[in-house]
């Protein structure tokens, strides 16, 4: 009460108001809290079944149910990106608990395939750097890794050959995919007039090509095995600038000089998870496919006509050489459909009869979403 008579109450001040919602938090974190064990106690009988049954622990087709359904159970005003983060970390954890991953990526660490595993996988589980692609697929192969991440495509530069390349040669299989939203920046211990060198991988030069074209004409371009790689190479040169994620600036001690330098601002790459099992269909799956066409004209428009006669939609077609005979050629195809639906099966079947070979490279969800 006001101690002056016929003067207004003064009104609260931010902390006076503050405190009660706080505690109102307080209490919520606590019950958030319990339940989030009770959550876990569960996770713990779930990784012994799945021990006991030789279950895998990471279930691609699971997981997306998971997230659609937290997703339909959320009525705001938390966004959905929100709450995928939250339910990432949560599996996360539960991987922890039932059995720790393993995950290959291509390193050094601060790579965008590192961001890639991270935002995937999250931050309990294990995480194998490794020197370029097809030790990652060797990784998965050899059971050192339980699951590989490689870039398989960007949306500005196409598809990543040596992802390719070893796709055709391994025991792997394709059992999830990622998009992750790419940005570049250079970074340099230098000042901008003093760089001598820009160096990076061979797609993040190209994704920034018409930008160093136009800020740094002149200046000699390196490929390296991957944009960490880069910037560890310009931490430890003078005069040496890289392209490379934020996250590698920061690791490697260098000053942010330009940011989001890539030609397109939409700049997204996909990544393939490889792991040793298949997945279930969810009714919005996708199956990779390789396939090495008969030499006889029109063959590989035989096998297309194929997929289109049975309705199934391709999104995304490539070729590399096969590297057993001249002039042949391995097709690559993404398509829309489980390897378990009966359009999938009756149209390989057809396909194959224009093919001396058709494998079939794994199933799995389609992403929708870039994280």
């Amino acid at each position: 009460m006001s101690d002056t008579p016929g003067q207004p109450e003064p009104a609260p001040s931010d902390e006076q108001a503050l405190a009660p919602l706080r505690a109102k938090i307080d209490e919520l974190d606590q019950q958030l809290i319990k339940l989030l064990n009770e959550r876990a106690k569960v996770v713990v009988d779930v990784g012994k079944v799945k021990r006991a049954g030789n279950t895998p622990i990471y279930v691609p087709d699971r997981e997306k149910r998971v997230l659609e359904q937290v997703r339909g159970y959320n009525q705001g005003p938390l966004p959905d990106k929100c709450i995928d983060a939250i339910y990432r970390e949560l599996m996360s954890g539960s991987f922890a608990i039932e059995r720790p991953l393993r995950i290959g990526y291509l390193g050094p660490p601060g790579s965008f395939s590192h961001a890639a595993a991270t935002a995937k996988f999250g931050q309990s589980v294990e995480y194998d750097k490794l020197a370029d692609i097809p030790l990652i697929f060797n990784a998965v192969d050899r059971s050192d890794c339980d699951y590989g991440l490689i870039p398989i495509e960007n949306s500005t530069e196409g598809s990543v050959a040596a992802s390719l390349d070893a796709l055709a040669d391994t025991k792997a299989k394709v059992c999830a995919e990622v998009l992750i939203a790419i940005h570049h920046n250079l970074m340099a211990n230098c000042d901008a007039p003093k760089i001598k060198r820009i160096y990076s991988h061979p797609q993040a030069l190209a994704q920034c090509r018409n930008w160093l074209s136009a800020q740094f004409p002149n200046i000699e371009r390196i490929a390296t095995a991957s944009t960490s790689r880069a910037a560890e190479m310009a931490a430890a040169e003078e005069g040496s600038a890289a392209i490379a994620s934020s996250l590698a600036a920061k690791l490697h001690n260098l000053h942010l000089q330009f940011e989001n330098i890539e030609d397109n601002a939409n700049n997204t790459t996909r990544f393939y998870v490889i792991g040793q099992q298949t997945t279930k269909p969810t009714g919005d799956d996708k199956t990779a496919l390789m396939f090495t066409t008969e030499h006889k004209p029109g063959a590989l428009t035989e096998v297309l006509n194929v997929f289109n006669d049975f309705g199934l939609n391709l999104t995304h077609i490539d070729k590399r050489p096969s590297q057993r005979v001249n002039w042949e050629y391995t097709f690559f195809v993404d398509l829309m459909a489980h390897q378990e639906d009966d359009a999938f099966k009756q149209a390989t079947a057809e396909a194959r009869k224009h093919c001396l070979q058709l494998i079939t490279l794994g199933s799995f969800p389609r992403a929708n979403e870039v994280i």
